[in-house]
């Protein structure tokens, strides 16, 4: 009983303290896959091997505890991002797939409206769509994530007010936003809001004007392969210096394709997602020592890939041409696809050089590819397509063979194209980051986070 009582002491004290020091503005980031090997794997792909220290990353700085990811019982144990993100966007746990809303398909109100109609500024920030499973969860209500252009429209339908729910939106989705039906950044821009559609263009936003800055036709380019690798930072950068104002603001940011690259399993990208991500919170650091009223937290809505570091049986893992990768593996698959695999091409775009061994697996994939295409097309010629499987495009069956060759040098293992319903780490600084110590579950996060916004 004594336990019991000091408990809700403590509880209570939090609370009381919550509401006494309030950061003026909240910077919620979720990246999304984001399981605990992939800040591992992050520390060692940083690690300088020429000191006998293993360096301390931005994430080991910052870590305060686990967050259990499971979604609502009729979708069992294994979360997925709709969900997952429903639920640190509003308290309440939902089925797969859900956006915004709950069990029975009624809207959920979300920190950022909550702190919307509290007279806050605020802004998401993504590598994904603006209009995907994570940052809709926090925009949106709708039975289904897949329902993408039913919830770009209601960035313009559905207002507080009259006033749109977001501020800023940066990320992707040309496709969703520009359409033959409906064309809705002109309606944005009708509406007042600045639309800018290259990275150029951050570095001069006008002031006390909601923004709009679609990049890409859907998701951004990944790391790797995007005109600046650390995007998510400098919109980060931006959004944070727009969204500033005597009231404060919240903000969502989200490491999209940390997750896609678990999905594909690709530690080639996924670390050079979580790279981006780590600019982005040592800008953030940055940015919370000059503005300590600010907080930030960030989380996982669930892992990916069942990464591991370390397989096959040996203890050990090898990150060193992971960091010498100027492309992905996607992209080195789709020049390879196009012309003669050799020493030389492989060398420049892999930035490493490959065995004979691994050069010759490749030549033999892209002959075999080709030769399978061949097969297929003189079958549908005679009319006998049927009885063969269509085949996969040769840079399909490069990238396949890419990513193994670089598992294979790595040692790195996967269990998985999918989610896993493994807990999730948390980190938080600046003011009452505290609150975030400890076990706690994805929904204590946005009940903690609506607290702190003044919420009974």
């Amino acid at each position: 009983m004594k336990r019991v009582l000091s408990t809700l002491f403590l509880c209570m004290s939090s609370i009381s303290y919550a509401k006494t020091t309030a950061p003026e503005n909240i910077i919620m980031i979720v990246a999304d896959g984001m399981g605990p090997a992939y800040t591992s794997a992050y520390r060692y792909f940083q690690d300088d091997p020429n000191t006998q220290a293993i360096e301390e990353t931005v994430f080991d700085r910052h870590l305060v505890g686990m967050s259990s990811t499971y979604p609502a019982r009729v979708s069992g144990y294994v979360t997925d991002s709709a969900a997952g993100a429903t639920a640190l966007a509003t308290g309440i746990k939902t089925y797969n797939g859900a956006i915004g809303v709950d069990v029975d398909k009624k809207p959920l109100e979300s920190v950022l409206v909550w702190a919307k109609k509290q007279g806050k500024q605020t802004g998401v920030v993504v590598t994904s769509r603006i209009n995907h499973a994570t940052p809709a969860s926090y925009l949106s209500h709708n039975e289904s994530r897949r329902n993408y252009d039913a919830i770009a429209d209601s960035y313009v339908d559905s207002k507080l007010n009259g006033q749109f729910k977001a501020d800023l939106m940066l990320g992707g989705g040309w496709k969703h936003f520009i359409r033959d039906d409906r064309n809705l950044v002109n309606e944005f821009k009708q509406a007042g809001f600045h639309y800018l559609d290259s990275y150029d263009e951050l570095s001069d936003l006008p002031k006390n004007q909601p923004v709009l800055g679609l990049f890409a036709n859907g998701g951004l380019p990944w790391a790797l392969d995007d005109s600046n690798k650390h995007r998510l930072s400098v919109m980060a950068k931006a959004a944070t210096k727009q969204l500033e104002n005597k009231n404060g603001y919240f903000m969502l940011v989200e490491a999209s394709q940390v997750d896609w690259g678990g999905h594909r399993n690709d530690i080639a990208v996924a670390m050079a997602e979580m790279d981006d991500l780590a600019k982005t919170l040592e800008f953030l650091e940055g940015y919370v020592a000059k503005n300590p009223d600010t907080l930030v937290v960030l989380t996982a809505d669930h892992s990916t890939g069942g990464f591991t570091i370390g397989a096959h049986g040996e203890y050990a893992w090898r990150p060193d041409v992971l960091r010498t990768m100027i492309m992905s593996p996607e992209t080195i698959a789709e020049k390879l696809s196009q012309k003669d695999i050799s020493k030389s091409l492989t060398k420049k775009l892999f930035n490493f050089a490959l065995t004979d061994v691994e050069l010759a697996q490749l030549q033999l994939d892209k002959a075999n590819a080709e030769a399978e295409i061949k097969a297929y097309e003189t079958a549908k010629a005679a009319g006998k397509e049927k009885k063969l499987s269509e085949p996969k495009e040769v840079a399909s069956v490069l990238e396949t063979s890419i990513k193994h060759l670089i598992d294979q040098r790595t040692n790195t293992g996967w269990t998985s194209g999918g989610h896993t319903g493994i807990d999730v780490p948390v980190f938080a600084f600046g003011q009452q980051s505290e609150l975030f110590n400890g076990l706690q579950d994805n929904t204590d996060i946005a009940k903690k986070i609506f607290g702190l916004l003044g919420k009974k």
